[in-house]
C-alpha cells in the first residue's frame, strides 16, 4: 500500500498530541481505525515512527525525520488546493489581450491599472495589433480576448460585448474655413478630398464607411490612403485632405489638425471573446472591464 495524504494527516494529528485517544478525536476517528491507519503507514514504509506503550506514544528518531518532512508535504499540499481553488475563482492566471493602437491611449491604461490593483495575482499581457491580425489571433486561441471596434466577424464560437461608445469627429486642417464650427454634419465635406485607411485593411469596416457615406449623400475623393491613424492626423495637418476618426483619436496628435464633432455620428469599442464557458480569469477581466467602463469615462482616462 502506498502512503496517501490521509494517512500523514493521521500521524501528524498523533504526533502532536502524542496519544491516541486526543488525537482520533481531532480527527473525527475511532482509536482503533487511527491507530490501523499509523500501523498500515509504517507497513508501507518499512520504517517505525511510533513507539507505543499503554502509558506513553513517542516519536522514534525515524518518526521525527518523517514528521519535519510530512509536515512540509501537507503544507504544500494545502498550497496546491488552495491555488486551485483560486484559479477555479478566476483569481489567479494570465490573461492575453489584443487592442487596437488606436485604443491604446485611452481604454488600455485604465483597465490594466484596475486588474493591478484588484487582482494582482492575474497577469495581464498586452499586444497592440491591427485588426485583421488581432481577429485570427483570437480566433486561433493566441488571445484570449481583442479591444477592437465593430464591425468583426460573424462567428458562432465568439461574441462581442460593447464597453463604450463615443462621438466621432470630422478632422480637418487647422487652418479649414469649417475647424472653428462647433459640430458638423458629414454632408457638409462632400467636396473634399479625404484620407482614408486602406481598405484592404479590413473590408467590413470600409463597408460600413461606405453606407455612412451613402446615407449622407456622396462617396468620398480619396486622394490617399494609410493604414496608421497617426499617418492619417500627419495627412491632414498637411492639408493634403480631411478624415473621419473617434474623437478619443486627438489624444494622439497635439497640433495642425481640429475634431469637428459629426452630428450623430458614434463609435463603439468592444471586446472580442469566446462563448462561455471560459477561464475563469479572463471572465475576471471582463468583469472589471465592465465595472471600469461603468465607473469611469474611458474616452477621457488613461
Amino acid at each position: 500500500m502506498a502512503a496517501e495524504l490521509r494517512h500523514l494527516r493521521y500521524f501528524v494529528a498523533v504526533a502532536d498530541e502524542l496519544n491516541y485517544t486526543r488525537a482520533a478525536e481531532r480527527l473525527h476517528l475511532a482509536p482503533q481505525a487511527l491507530s490501523a491507519a499509523i500501523q498500515q503507514l509504517e507497513a508501507a514504509l518499512g520504517v517505525k515512527l511510533l513507539e507505543r506503550t499503554t502509558r506513553r506514544v513517542a516519536l522514534t528518531d525515524p518518526g521525527a525525520a518523517f514528521l519535519r518532512e510530512t509536515r512540509r508535504t501537507l503544507a504544500q499540499a494545502d498550497r496546491a488546493v488552495e491555488a486551485a481553488r483560486r484559479a477555479a475563482a478566476g483569481e489567479t492566471g494570465t490573461v492575453t489581450v489584443g487592442f487596437l493602437s488606436s485604443t491604446a491611449n485611452y481604454v488600455m491604461p485604465p483597465v490594466v491599472r484596475a486588474m493591478r490593483e484588484r487582482h494582482p495575482d492575474i497577469t495581464v499581457r498586452t499586444e497592440a495589433l491591427a485588426v485583421r491580425e488581432l481577429v485570427d489571433r483570437v480566433r486561433d486561441g493566441h488571445l484570449d480576448v481583442g479591444v477592437t471596434r465593430p464591425p468583426i466577424i460573424d462567428d458562432p464560437r465568439f461574441v462581442t460585448e460593447t464597453i463604450l461608445t463615443e462621438p466621432v469627429a470630422a478632422v480637418l486642417p487647422a487652418a479649414h474655413p469649417l475647424a472653428a464650427r462647433p459640430r458638423l454634419q458629414l454632408a457638409q465635406l462632400a467636396d473634399e478630398p479625404w484620407v482614408l485607411t486602406e481598405r484592404r485593411s479590413w473590408p467590413p469596416w470600409h463597408d460600413k464607411y461606405d453606407e455612412d457615406f451613402g446615407r449622407a449623400g456622396f462617396q468620398p475623393r480619396v486622394v490617399q490612403r494609410s493604414n496608421s491613424i497617426q499617418n492619417l492626423l500627419a495627412l491632414v495637418a498637411a492639408g493634403v485632405g480631411v478624415t473621419r476618426l473617434p474623437l478619443s483619436s486627438r489624444s494622439l496628435r497635439d497640433g495642425g489638425v481640429a475634431f469637428v464633432p459629426l452630428v450623430g455620428d458614434t463609435a463603439e469599442v468592444v471586446l472580442l471573446l469566446p462563448r462561455p464557458p471560459r477561464r475563469p480569469a479572463l471572465d475576471t477581466f471582463v468583469a472589471v472591464v465592465r465595472e471600469v467602463a461603468a465607473t469611469s469615462d474611458l474616452t477621457a482616462a488613461g
